[in-house]
């Protein structure tokens, strides 16, 4: 990777406020130290929150984003801004996931994504949230996302 790879990022390693929102939100990407190499990245949010936009209580997620690369890789600190400006947004579950998706389609284009959404109980009932871009490359390790199913008490 060259230095002028670098020159763009304006949060790692500077001071950098949390976005007011997601769509205030930037998420910088850098080449791809592997072009070419099917692999797998992943990124795990196990304290994820926002708004409920009805009633305003916060909602929390333990999210686990799954993704191979084309030519860019997600900036890990332009990624926990963004995820953290959902702190307080107002969203249901279904779309704050797959708006975190898109995002990363949009900002990196990657060969194919995936997110599990696993949302804490709200009224009594987890909410899962599952998205995928279409079918995993071929050959490609894909581990579980590791996230047990919520069983409350019991």
């Amino acid at each position: 990777m060259s230095e002028t790879t670098y020159e763009t990022l304006n949060q790692l390693g500077q001071a950098s406020e949390l976005p007011e929102s997601p769509d205030a939100a930037s998420l910088e990407c850098v080449e791809n130290p592997h072009p070419g190499t099917r692999y797998l990245i992943r990124f795990t949010a196990p304290e994820f929150t926002s708004i409920c936009p009805v009633t305003g209580q916060p909602d929390f997620a333990h999210l686990v984003i799954d993704y191979v690369p084309e030519k860019l890789i997600v900036e890990s600190k332009s990624l926990k801004l963004y995820l953290g400006s959902f702190r307080n947004h107002p969203g249901f579950h279904e779309k704050c996931t797959v708006d975190i998706a898109q995002k990363i389609i949009s900002a990196a284009e990657p060969h194919w994504v995936r997110i599990g959404g696993y949302w804490y109980p709200r009224g009594g009932i987890p909410i899962d949230v599952f998205y995928q871009s279409g079918e995993p490359p071929k050959g490609l390790w894909l581990p579980d996302q590791g996230v047990q199913p919520y069983r409350g008490r019991g």
